[in-house]
């Protein structure tokens, strides 16, 4: 079946994941981190590329960028970089065939609200995976705006303008989402995502807790999850909440 042309974003700001064939992993070690960044800053940085990363996040079998720019600017940087990075981790490990799912995925940010939801959202990551806070991670653009390392890839300056400087970035970052974000731009999420997106989804509440609740405020909660796309069998495993009372409120 065909695929369809991408979205434009009229903003040009999208929020771009790269993921490994299969959720496999594309990052095996540091070495690994170290290239696939130092290849984006080789083809974002260039001087024919007329596009910018504003923030990334580099997790065990993905990749999440925010990214500005025109969308033919940026499948070109991404193609060179996936593919560059593709054979060198290929040969590394001994492996062959293809190791980034299909095409990337791509969501549309149209507005300043949306745009920071996305910035908090990837910097997040880690932490709603339970791997440590986003301000302890190190593969995350976090640290270039909080005056560390990853200046040289991250530009930093339209986030911070808006946030009023790192301290601001940083408040803002740990604090509640205040709309709900969700990235559009693919299949359904993994199970760390899906912990993400529940988090906005349900306004604070990690999805541990769904199973706590009264029954009617539960069944909305679920409901909720559906809505925001996680299958019926995805909102059982990430809440612990039984598969009577899922499919019930997913209806």
């Amino acid at each position: 079946m065909p695929r369809g042309p991408r979205k434009v974003a009229e903003s040009g700001f999208y929020h771009v994941v790269m993921r490994g064939n299969s959720r496999q992993i594309i990052f095996a070690d540091d070495s690994d981190r170290r290239a696939f960044l130092e290849l984006c800053c080789e083809a974002f940085l260039d001087e024919d590329c007329d596009a910018s990363v504003l923030a990334w996040c580099l997790m065990d079998n993905h990749v999440h960028l925010l990214l500005r720019g025109e969308i033919g600017d940026i499948s070109s940087a991404i193609r060179k970089v996936c593919g560059s990075y593709a054979i060198r981790f290929n040969a590394k490990e001994g492996r062959c065939g293809h190791l980034f799912q299909d095409r990337f995925g791509s969501s549309c940010i149209e507005d300043d609200g949306y745009l920071l939801e996305a910035v908090r959202y990837i910097h997040n990551n880690p932490q709603a995976a339970g791997i440590c806070l986003a301000s302890e991670y190190l593969w995350s653009s976090y640290t270039a705006y909080t005056g560390g390392r990853g200046s040289r890839l991250t530009d930093t300056e339209l986030i911070l303008g808006m946030l009023g400087g790192p301290a601001g970035f940083a408040s803002f970052c740990a604090s509640s989402p205040s709309l709900p974000y969700f990235y559009e731009g693919g299949c359904r999420p993994s199970d760390a995502e899906a912990s993400v997106l529940a988090v906005v989804v349900l306004e604070g509440m990690g999805c541990q807790n769904v199973k706590l609740l009264p029954a009617a405020e539960r069944g909305r909660a679920l409901a909720l999850l559906h809505e925001a796309g996680l299958s019926a069998r995805q909102i059982e495993r990430v809440t612990g909440v039984g598969r009577n009372a899922v499919a019930k409120a997913c209806r």
